[in-house]
């Protein structure tokens, strides 16, 4: 389990307990409590990961579903042109992030702003968001980008400026799901459509060329 979940799994698990040493009359409220408090640790559930062994690939940093997917103009996280894939992270999958490529983490970018849906397109524009461009061996810049949704209020980044990274290592979390973009060089072959499925630390979004 995450690390973030633990103090909600405690307050649940506290709650149930109490409901029952100090309302007898009340142990359908403690078993639901339970219930919550086992409902509350499966969503902050942080499953291993096998990262796959291919040279240049970039992996999915999120669980969800590509919403986007194709050319991406610069912006805020690229000085040129670029291709972004876009995952929309539902309440119910795995809200750990993990780092797409290996690498040296070159900025750290923190802006605030608005709560739009994250499966709207412009959530990637105006919504509160922290970014993180990392710097591969072979020179490639791969960026990704937590936003925030309309629930997920709470974006949790792990890294700071000059720490260097591997492929598949968690990051951070965005608690109750929301939105991820990767924004890979213009030069890579994207792997992924729009509509599918994909895991963090395992689906290959890309191809670095």
């Amino acid at each position: 389990m995450a690390l973030e979940g633990i103090p909600f799994v405690l307050a649940t698990a506290a709650a149930s307990v109490a409901f029952y040493f100090v309302w007898p009359k009340s142990i359908p409220l403690a078993v639901l409590g339970l219930l919550l408090t086992a409902f509350v640790a499966w969503f902050f559930r942080d499953p291993d990961r096998v990262t796959p062994d291919e040279p240049d690939a970039v992996i999915s940093p999120a669980d969800g579903r590509v919403v986007f997917c194709g050319e991406c103009p610069p912006g805020r996280y690229n000085a040129e042109p670029g291709k972004k894939v876009s995952i929309f992270m539902s309440v119910f999958d795995v809200h750990v992030n993990r780092a797409p490529v290996s690498g040296k983490v070159v900025a750290v970018r923190y802006n605030p702003g608005t709560f739009f849906a994250a499966d709207a397109d412009k959530a990637s524009l105006l919504n509160e968001q922290n970014g993180v461009s990392l710097e591969t061996s072979g020179g490639h810049t791969v960026s990704y980008v937590q936003v925030a949704g309309l629930i997920a209020r709470r974006i949790v980044c792990y890294l700071s400026e000059e720490d260097n990274v591997r492929q598949g290592q968690r990051v951070g979390m965005i608690r109750f799901g929301s939105r991820v973009d990767v924004i890979l060089p213009a030069s890579a072959v994207l792997r992924v459509r729009m509509g599918d499925r994909v895991r963090s630390g395992e689906s290959v979004l890309g191809v670095l060329q």
